[in-house]
């Protein structure tokens, strides 16, 4: 199972982005890529070409969206709600793309940002839910403890944000 963050260059400075546990505990099973407006990722073009793609998004959802089989690949917007709608809106390709919607098994536990939506999930919550709903259970539990770690009072401290949006 693959994950892909396509995250909003304003995103990457920020401590409070969850997007970069799952980087760390997944490792090569999680990619990051910067949105791009004008340049879509080719390699992600791709992908979503070959099939087995979904976006995890919420909203009007297509049919048998709580059904993950058949999917290798989610793509995450990784940005605040106002970014992610930005980049929905001007992505045509993410709007081809099979889209899903999690039902949460209880409430947002992150905390670190104003305006949060009610019923939806930051990065790390939602790739926590997609682990454990294909049966990850060790990689969900692993990511979960990172996480509870990270949105502690010293944990979300800790982070140094140093990270930016890559060159071209």
């Amino acid at each position: 199972m693959k994950f892909t963050l396509l995250t909003h260059s304003k995103e990457f400075p920020k401590r409070s982005n969850t997007g970069r546990l799952v980087l760390e505990v997944l490792g090569s099973e999680a990619e990051q890529l910067c949105w791009d407006r004008m340049n879509p990722p080719a390699g992600l073009l791709e992908e979503i070409e070959a099939g087995g793609v979904a976006l995890v998004y919420p909203g009007a959802a297509d049919e048998n969206d709580g059904d993950l089989s058949g999917i290798t690949h989610f793509i995450l917007i990784d940005g605040t709600w106002h970014e992610a709608r930005k980049i929905h809106q001007r992505s045509p390709y993410l709007q081809k793309v099979r889209r899903v919607c999690l039902t949460p098994s209880g409430k947002s536990r992150y905390t670190l940002r104003k305006n949060q939506k009610e019923d939806c999930l930051c990065t790390a919550e939602c790739v926590i839910e997609i682990l454990r709903s294909t049966g990850d259970a060790t990689a969900a539990d692993h990511l979960e403890q990172q996480f509870l770690a990270f949105i502690s009072q010293s944990g979300a401290k800790s982070v140094v944000a140093k990270a930016t949006c890559p060159e071209r």
